[in-house]
């Protein structure tokens, strides 16, 4: 789910973890780790005596700084730390919930939530299975039938409004806004982290002040056009294919905790601008294609100019986090990942460019330090 990282927890965890399986009537369950990922959850599949599996989830809620209150201002999200500057939800159990609760209602393939203790941070959801795009693809899976399902769930929750307040299965979460603040949180990741991982970068304070501004423009164009639900880490990993079920639900959908409320492009750069698999320029165009088509009302040109705009901000957001997994973290697999990142860059920086943001980089990244 994007699978968790099976972390070793103290003794009182697993203690809790066990009670809470047994209230759910899954003791005797056979617990098998899932894989991990750079998330602080844990998965497990739950195999039973009878019935299909299921998978429980695990998210230790003292693990995270908060999540953002509703109505807090800049100067309190910075005090709170970095979930609450990026509106991130802080693996909150309640967050999942509620979000899973919301896609279902539109038609799509959230996994269903057995029995939940958010507070304790614990759920057993439906298992979907491992039949991951990516997993599929790699086996030599037509991408084709794949990437225009996908399209067609950001259709689907993009085709109303979505309520201020997600609700359902006993939880309620506020979706608030990708907002400035949050949009230049994750933009000033790269200037921030690029150059703990290569020595060979100094940003100076006048190059950060540029990279501020010349980024500006492009925080305002996302954030005055957060309008739609928001998977926010919408791509192959996290997509799973259902080819049993009907229409967009023919895509599992997982790590949707954090959603907001952000711009159509958010969700359409994560799936064609994927950090952990080759994107070709003919597969976006198909999928952009086939979206603008179903919405005629979208003014193209615009579209496509914030695209490729927000397309940028959003792979230096996933460069710079890259960058902390590997300098501060100990996890030099993301390394690997960052060339791939840099040529995505390129064809969001190709004509029309962002303004600036091309010639900041040109001046400050050279070519040899994007590997």
């Amino acid at each position: 789910m994007g699978r968790g990282k099976d972390a070793r927890l103290p003794s009182d965890r697993e203690a809790a973890r066990r009670a809470f399986l047994k209230e759910a009537g899954l003791g005797g369950a056979r617990r098998e780790p899932l894989a991990g990922d750079a998330s602080t959850r844990a998965y497990e599949r739950l195999y039973r005596a009878s019935g299909p599996s299921l998978i429980f989830m695990d998210q230790p809620p003292s693990v995270e700084t908060r999540p953002c209150p509703p109505l807090a201002t800049d100067a309190e999200r910075a005090a709170l730390g970095y979930n609450a500057l990026g509106r991130l939800a802080a693996g909150r159990v309640d967050a999942f919930v509620a979000c899973a609760a919301h896609l279902r209602r539109l038609g799509l393939s959230a996994p269903e939530v057995l029995a939940a203790d958010p507070a304790a941070g614990f759920a057993v959801l439906e298992d979907l299975g491992d039949d991951l795009y990516a997993n599929l693809i790699a086996g030599g899976a037509d991408e084709a039938p794949l990437y225009d399902n996908a399209a067609d769930v950001l259709l689907r929750l993009h085709a109303e409004t979505p309520p201020d307040v997600l609700t359902g299965d006993g939880s309620s979460w506020p979706l608030l806004a990708y907002d400035a603040l949050a949009l230049r949180t994750m933009a000033d990741l790269l200037v921030e982290w690029l150059p703990r991982l290569d020595a060979r970068l100094v940003f100076s304070a006048a190059a950060v002040d540029d990279w501020r501004a010349v980024t500006e423009p492009i925080i305002a164009r996302g954030a005055a056009g957060a309008s739609v639900f928001c998977h926010r880490d919408f791509h192959a990993e996290n997509l799973i294919w259902l080819p049993a079920r009907a229409g967009a639900a023919r895509t599992g959908l997982l790590d949707f905790q954090d959603a907001l409320r952000a711009h159509p492009a958010w969700d359409l750069s994560m799936l064609l601008h994927d950090a952990r698999r080759d994107v070709s320029p003919e597969r976006e165009a198909a999928v952009l294609a086939r979206y603008l088509a179903a919405r005629p009302e979208l003014d193209r040109e615009v579209f496509l100019a914030d695209f490729h705009a927000l397309g940028a901000v959003n792979i230096v957001r996933i460069l710079g986090i890259f960058a902390r997994l590997v300098a501060r973290d100990g996890k030099p697999r993301y390394r690997a990942f960052l060339p791939r990142l840099w040529r995505y860059l390129d064809r969001c920086l190709a004509d029309p460019a962002p303004p600036g943001l091309k010639a900041w980089l040109d001046v400050h990244v050279p070519t040899e330090a994007r590997a």
